[in-house]
């Protein structure tokens, strides 16, 4: 038998696993790395995170992440070498980590690599073009990454959501039905990380029992972005800015008309659309130059935004008379203003860190992708309809295999 199907066949069969899940979100601030150990696969998986460390990217490697990511016309030969760069960098990591922890690389089984999304394109946003595609490219070849660890590697878990009929994100639902749908309490585990998305999973005992994942809009990414052009720093730390600035009433208002809200339906979006130049054009409309308006003002504005389209997305989807607690995770749990202001506009729900699932909230990303990994080696797969939400049975699994060798 190759020795590389016998190595998966091994790692299936084992009672236990160690996966390293990696995630590098669109804020560009680092590579979170979850160290997990699990068992079991679907409704029996079993997960423990062993460690967690982010390991933050150099300004200078931000910025030149920056230049491809999220615009439309960039130079292929930069994109094709921070491909093979990133992964580079990702692996020097992981092994610096393993060290750090005193683990030796040959006790892990398996990588789950996210990779750095560069651009996020649904079909819907494709309006010019006669036969629109559910598209998304993240760099971080994980051949490179197996290579240079000498571990299995598992990446490129979007491009296989979208060849199925989904959008590519948000992949978390897949792994919130798995490990957090409870017994008798119905939940909503709402992410807010650049862009805000949540999960609803309606409790075990429902007669009727309903999942379903969306992405809300922007949830960091117009603040950091905001904070990055005037300040240059890479966030507004505890909202510092934005509570020295007030609410631009009538910019707020213009923005809240975009008609990416209006549509009532899952969905997703990324900084490809609401970015600086969004703002620009929403200021535009109402005659309002924004290079006029004291920056604190703008921050403050955007994250007034941000609270009331998580807090609509939410309010839309899911019955006024429904009792649902709300655990939050992502960097937007740490910015007390949006916070406030979320709980201030769900005044009737039960909101959480999601720290109380006993799960440290900045690790979740990376350790659901591990997850992922998980029910690829093990599981049987999910069904199509978890992905798109139609009616089809067949069952797919995620992402691509590369061997050490």
């Amino acid at each position: 038998m190759n020795p590389s199907i016998q190595k998966l066949i091994n790692i299936a069969q084992k009672k236990e696993r160690l996966i390293i899940g990696l995630m590098s979100g669109t804020s560009l601030d680092g590579l979170d790395i979850a160290l997990c150990r699990l068992s079991g696969n679907g409704p029996d998986t079993s997960v423990v995170l062993e460690r967690f460390i982010t390991k933050p990217y150099t300004p200078e490697y931000a910025e030149a992440l920056k230049v491809i990511s999220s615009v439309s016309h960039v130079p292929l030969s930069e994109v094709c070498y921070q491909h093979t760069k990133i992964a580079d960098l990702h692996a020097n990591w992981i092994l610096e980590a393993l060290k750090e922890w005193g683990i030796p690389a040959s006790e892990v089984d398996c990588i789950a690599s996210h990779g750095q999304s560069i651009y996020h394109l649904p079909a819907r946003d494709q309006k010019k073009r006669s036969h629109p595609l559910n598209s998304t490219f993240q760099i971080g070849d994980g051949d490179h990454i197996a290579v240079k660890t000498g571990i299995l590697t598992i990446s490129d878990f979007r491009q296989k959501h979208t060849a199925v009929g989904g959008e590519g994100a948000p992949m978390a639902g897949l792994v919130d039905e798995i490990l957090f749908r409870h017994q008798t309490e119905s939940r909503v585990l709402l992410n807010i990380g650049g862009i805000g998305n949540f999960t609803y999973l309606s409790s075990r005992e429902e007669a009727e029992k309903n999942m379903f994942t969306t992405d809300t809009g922007p949830g960091n990414t117009l603040i950091d972005k905001l904070t990055q052009h005037y300040f240059n720093q890479p966030f507004d730390t505890d909202a510092k800015l934005a509570k020295s600035g007030s609410i631009e009433k009538e910019l707020l208002e213009v923005m809240l008309s975009d008609v990416w809200f209006d549509q009532n339906r899952t969905k997703t979006t990324g900084p490809e659309y609401f970015s600086l130049d969004w703002i620009k054009k929403s200021a535009q409309k109402i005659g309002m130059d924004t290079n006029a308006v004291p920056p604190q003002h703008l921050i403050r504005t955007v994250t007034e935004l941000s609270a009331i389209s998580i807090t609509d997305s939410i309010k839309q989807r899911i019955s006024a008379n429904k009792e649902v607690v709300i655990y939050v995770s992502g960097g937007g749990v740490h910015n007390p203003l949006l916070m406030r202001r979320i709980r201030e506009l769900l005044p009737t729900y039960q909101i959480h860190n999601f720290q109380t699932l006993g799960m440290d909230p900045d690790a979740k990303e990376a350790l659901l992708f591990a997850v992922l990994a998980n029910e690829m080696l093990t599981g049987e797969g999910f069904l199509m309809s978890d992905l798109t939400n139609d009616n089809h049975s067949d069952r797919v699994n995620f992402g691509k295999i590369s061997f050490p060798q």
